[in-house]
């Protein structure tokens, strides 16, 4: 049973559809009233029940004289499920119990968090293993067809017999050679679970590059720093010379139920073990990694940039990262490239931009100019009759394509006419006598 406070209303979800919902004020009438509660859910308020105290259940459902006070006044219980377990594992209501477990098999492979690495894939494992839990049990399965979850607390049952749903998927595997077509990793279940190997996280690096050397590529020799398995205690987290033992706070399940009483009922909630962080063993910390089983060092590394990197550009180097715990393997590093921009030289992916300035005459008459490149200074023919903001192009000056080094961009040259605002007399005399010349030319043709 769960109850959800929604603004001054309590709101409990308790087997079937909502109906009703039990403000404050209609709650603390009902407590101090003198009710009786029948026989037919007295088994709910018994001490072994965790779900409800008699006193609370008496609250519920002897608010008045009777219970045909209530109704007619409209304040009914609420009850509803907070999930299907027939729709977790996909099969209907009435499926046989050979359908059931056929689908918890193949639900119970895609989801297990050793083979999963899907964010919430451990959640919907753990679902699943408890809907599978309680239909395949004749009796369970009939409480919960007719009264929901709630039925299955109130008759003190709990939702297994299991204390995990690891356990449940070894006990179902077991002789099966483990997990069948997932290639060797059978025998995983609640024990192996707790020890599994856990990986490392990864490690980022920023690379600052000049210009040329994203370009072109570059060898860099970097220093990193990560987490290294423990030497002393050979990545174990346990003092040399000694063994770990079983937790006594979690039993060795590597979690622990918190349980909160309120008036509504019994409220739990399942939390990794703080004492063993999950693992369900505890040991004497190792004095050099203080029992992290792993310490942080510094190490230099070769690095081979490949040419036509570019701002933003991330190289993955594998098994650089940190560390991983009980066998793990460790993380990958990432370097993430940033490059300085050129103050001559401007990039547009795999093409360099370039503005060079020419006279109006060297425009008219046609000329050869030195043009800086990133392979230097090249000489570049300018056409007679080029006009202004003409773009010459440079084929192969480019920026090499990344992984590709053998083919390469252009280089694209934008064209500015420079014409003068002052001329002296001979340069003057000399224009108007081209104007002359001109207007002839134009006058002839007419």
């Amino acid at each position: 049973m769960a109850i959800i406070p929604s603004g001054s209303t309590w709101v409990a979800q308790w087997g079937i559809r909502p109906q009703t919902m039990l403000r404050p004020c209609a709650m603390n009438k009902m407590l101090t009233s003198q009710c009786c509660v029948t026989s037919k859910i007295g088994y709910l308020g018994a001490p072994s029940s965790s779900f409800f105290s008699r006193d609370s259940l008496n609250a519920l459902f002897c608010a008045g004289p009777s219970q045909t006070s209530h109704r007619s006044r409209g304040a009914r219980f609420i009850v509803r499920a907070d999930s299907d377990f027939y729709s977790v594992l996909g099969v209907s209501r009435n499926a046989s119990k050979s359908e059931i477990k056929s689908a918890y098999r193949k639900l119970a492979r895609s989801f297990h968090p050793d083979v999963n690495k899907e964010p919430g894939a451990e959640t919907k494992f753990k679902e699943i293993s408890n809907a599978y839990e309680v239909l395949s049990d004749d009796e369970k399965r009939s409480l919960y067809d007719k009264y929901g979850e709630a039925g299955l607390k109130g008759a003190g049952m709990g939702t297994g017999d299991f204390s995990n749903p690891f356990d449940l998927f070894e006990s179902l595997f077991e002789g099966m050679g483990g997990m069948g077509g997932m290639g060797g990793m059978g025998g995983m279940g609640g024990r192996g679970s707790r020890s599994r190997a856990v990986d490392g996280q990864d490690e980022y690096y920023n690379l600052v590059l000049n210009f040329k050397e994203a370009v072109f590529g570059v060898e860099k020799e970097i220093e990193i720093s990560r987490l290294e398995s423990c030497g002393t205690c050979n990545g174990s987290g346990a003092k040399p010379g000694t063994k770990p033992s079983r937790c006594s706070t979690c039993g060795g399940q590597g979690q622990v139920v918190q349980s909160a009483r309120t008036p509504l009922g019994v409220f739990q909630q399942v939390m990794t073990c703080s004492s063993c962080g999950g693992s369900g063993e505890t040991s004497i910390p190792c004095n050099t990694c203080s029992g992290d089983s792993r310490v942080r060092r510094t190490k230099r590394i070769s690095l081979k940039v490949p040419a036509g990197v570019d701002s933003g550009s991330r190289l993955r180097v594998r098994n650089e990262g940190n560390a991983g715990r009980r066998g793990g393997s460790p993380g990958d590093l990432f370097v993430i490239i940033e490059v300085i921009p050129d103050p001559v030289l401007k990039r547009d992916d795999t093409n360099i931009l370039y503005t060079c300035k020419v006279s109006y005459i060297d425009a008219i008459l046609g000329t050869t100019i030195k043009v800086p490149t990133v392979d230097g200074m090249v000489d570049l023919k300018i056409p007679a009759g080029t006009q202004p903001n003409t773009t010459l192009v440079m084929a192969k000056k480019g920026v090499p394509l990344l992984n590709k080094s053998n083919m390469r961009g252009d280089q694209l040259v934008r064209v500015q006419v420079e014409i003068p605002k002052r001329l002296s007399n001979d340069e003057k005399k000399l224009i108007e006598e081209l104007a002359s010349l001109s207007k002839g030319k134009a006058t002839s043709r007419r």
